[in-house]
């Protein structure tokens, strides 16, 4: 099993799809999870505030993860409906982090997503995989970037898709989205002790592929 952690557009998910791709692995998105999540929560008008309501909708949600072969993506199926293109909206961007830091709802994620690791041969990312949902993964990484770097990457994304967004708010929001992770009471974003740290703002994305392989197919001979 392969962790990789890190902030909000760090690159976190390419890199690690990238990466299972050449390995053979499977590729398992934990943040589409809470995205999926999160756009039911606002879909049905639960008060993100309250972690008892928010932990009860859950309970009756479906979530799975399905690879995509033609664009090495992941499909994410919400109750039976794919909601994969829904995820990345400023909406959800939003509020994704807010309705992930509950300890109930984590709690439940979590459990979903060690499930999904249970046979190994996977590359999964998130905040908390290495030091939470998978401490004992034999390699973990950790990607970080700077905050410029990481805002102007979701900025183009966002573009890319055809919302129009301000730079300046992206960057807002990605500040304030490390500081709610990393600062949560249950399962904060850091990094763990044995995770290499990989710097990403200065690194293209096959160069950080490249980079991270190399230290698996080390690593796992």
């Amino acid at each position: 099993m392969i962790a990789v952690d890190g902030p909000a557009g760090a690159g976190k998910s390419t890199v690690a799809r990238k990466l299972a791709a050449c390995l053979s692995f499977l590729y398992l998105d934990t943040g589409a999870m809470y995205r999926a999540f999160a756009l039911k929560a606002l879909r049905e008008g639960v008060d993100l505030r309250d972690e008892q309501a928010l932990a009860e909708l859950l309970a009756d949600t479906k979530i799975e993860l399905y690879p995509m072969a033609s664009k090495g993506l992941v499909q994410v199926i919400l109750d039976g409906n794919d909601v994969t293109a829904l995820l990345r909206t400023p909406q959800v961007n939003a509020t994704v982090a807010q309705v992930a830091g509950f300890a109930s709802v984590r709690s439940d994620m979590v459990t979903r997503q060690r499930e999904m690791a249970r046979l190994g041969g996977v590359v999964m990312d998130g905040r908390d995989i290495g030091t939470f949902v998978l401490p004992h993964a034999e390699i973990k990484f950790f990607l970080t970037a700077s905050l410029d770097a990481r805002a102007h990457r979701r900025y183009h994304e966002l573009q890319q898709l055809g919302f129009d967004v301000s730079i300046d708010r992206i960057r807002e929001e990605i500040a304030h989205r490390d500081m709610l992770d990393s600062s949560r009471p249950y399962a904060p974003l850091l990094q763990a002790r044995d995770a290499i740290l990989v710097d990403t703002t200065d690194m293209e994305v096959e160069e950080v592929v490249a980079h991270m392989l190399a230290i698996c197919r080390h690593r796992l001979d």
